[in-house]
């Protein structure tokens, strides 16, 4: 079937579809992004502006119109960080849902944590044993770690890459004390989560996911995008610090010009490099390997479970919010 799914981000909208059975290989079939900022329209109080809940409209019809052409029977769609702590978030969303007819669904931070968990366990396979996953997005980090498909361990930070740049960095590029002084408060936020951690088994394998890692390890010499999802990718604690000590020098413009950084995400690649220095520090990691599957495929594979029959029980035993992305009279587009 092919199915569609919208992540609405801190950064961006991001419509992902893909042809997909149970037991089955998702095959990408279309993407489109549209570089939002929400965060950045966010005012003192942290409420969605006008203007920001007007964008968001906009974008979420676009993708609604591009799902329904494509011939998607579902499009699965949820909010993260941005919209998760609006305190105004209750009437965009309802707005959202009457301008649009697709029906955004606020995924809790654990949530996030766990389906991009479950997407990365079904890359590696079984063989991967203990795995170990971080994934820094706009708004947060999310942390998971065990050894079946759902983490015994799932954790959300308030480290996310546009976040901490907005709130600690004054000038492009920052100067040398405020990176010293994000990076001392992402060591603190950390410090309570890589205790918890620590009591988990040594992992077998550590892996990184979404665009911040990615960038980070083709700097470091990855293989690029050209090369495929398929080719082996890692990034070395040795070589972030290497590349954090060169990106902190440059202005976002200059960023933007080397090669595997997006230009709408090059502002905030020196606050995603000092969380992934950090978090690989105080969880004693030496390499990530990067994997190409995260948050969207982690949604898509559980509906398939769920389409298959499966219960949400192995969700709710973890203490997993209900978020109607895997009930298909909840998360199919209207029209």
């Amino acid at each position: 079937m092919r199915l569609g799914v919208l992540d609405v981000g801190s950064n961006t909208v991001h419509l992902l579809i893909v042809d997909a059975h149970r037991g089955g290989h998702p095959t990408p079939m279309a993407s489109e992004k549209t570089a939002l900022r929400l965060a950045e329209s966010l005012d003192s109080s942290g409420r969605l502006s006008r203007a920001g809940a007007d964008a968001l409209v906009r974008a979420v019809r676009t993708a609604r119109s591009s799902a329904k052409a494509a011939g998607c029977r579902d499009v699965l769609a949820f909010a993260t960080s941005a919209l998760r702590e609006a305190p105004n978030s209750v009437a965009v969303l309802s707005r959202v849902h009457a301008e649009t007819g697709l029906a955004l669904q606020v995924l809790p931070g654990e949530d996030e944590a766990r389906y991009t968990f479950l997407a990365v366990r079904r890359w590696f396979g079984w063989s991967a044993g203990q795995l170990l996953v971080l994934d820094i997005g706009g708004g947060s980090l999310e942390l998971a770690s065990g050894i079946d498909e759902l983490p015994t361990v799932a954790e959300s930070l308030p480290l996310g890459a546009g976040r901490l740049t907005r709130e600690w960095f004054s000038s492009d590029p920052p100067s040398r004390r405020e990176v010293d002084a994000l990076r001392a408060h992402v060591e603190a936020e950390l410090a309570p989560v890589a205790a918890r951690l620590a009591g988990e088994r040594v992992p077998d394998r550590a892996v990184g996911t979404s665009k911040t890692f990615r960038s980070l390890a083709r700097l470091t010499g990855a293989a690029p995008s050209s090369a495929g999802p398929r080719a082996r990718r890692v990034l070395t604690d040795a070589g972030l610090r290497q590349v954090l000590a060169f990106i902190s020098r440059m202005s976002a413009a200059d960023l933007a010009e080397l090669e595997g950084v997006s230009p709408s995400r090059a502002h905030q690649l020196v606050a995603g490099a000092v969380v992934a220095e950090a978090a690989m520090r105080a969880l004693g990691i030496h390499q990530l390997e990067i994997c190409p599957w995260a948050l969207r495929e982690g949604v898509i594979l559980r509906r398939l479970d769920w389409l298959d029959g499966a219960t949400r029980s192995d969700l709710s035993s973890q203490g997993t919010t209900a978020t109607g992305l895997v009930a298909p009279q909840e998360a199919r587009y209207t029209g």
